[in-house]
């Protein structure tokens, strides 16, 4: 079984992690099978933790973990944080491949997404 669990900063105003949340099951009713579970997890401020979410989609079957950033550039959140806190899953529940995918902002499917928000 695969999973999906898609990472954002989270927010102090909890209408921003629900709007995470709802992104992610559209994407969860989108995902056509390619993953038997797709997930939210934050990296501070609001719930589940990373280490949790990864946790627990192994603990319901999950072999096989793509985490992916829901951020725009590579700032440190992205190059340092969110590694360590999938290390910290590794340590929990060894064994699984649990791979980091690139950031939502280095997409070349960014440049025509913003052309079009920005032409609407």
């Amino acid at each position: 079984m695969k999973a999906l669990v898609v990472v954002a900063h989270g927010s102090r105003r909890e209408a921003s992690n629900d709007e995470v949340r709802e992104l992610v099951a559209r994407l969860n009713d989108s995902a056509g099978g390619t993953f038997s579970v797709v997930c939210a997890a934050f990296l501070e401020l609001a719930e589940p933790s990373i280490p949790d979410a990864i946790v627990n989609v192994i603990d319901q079957g999950a072999g096989h973990v793509t985490v992916l950033p829901y951020f725009l550039s590579a700032g440190r959140h992205v190059a340092s944080d969110i590694p360590a806190e999938i290390e910290k899953a590794r340590v929990r529940r060894p064994g699984v491949e649990i791979r980091l995918a690139e950031y939502a902002g280095s997409s070349e499917a960014m440049l025509p997404l913003l052309l079009d928000l920005a032409i609407s």
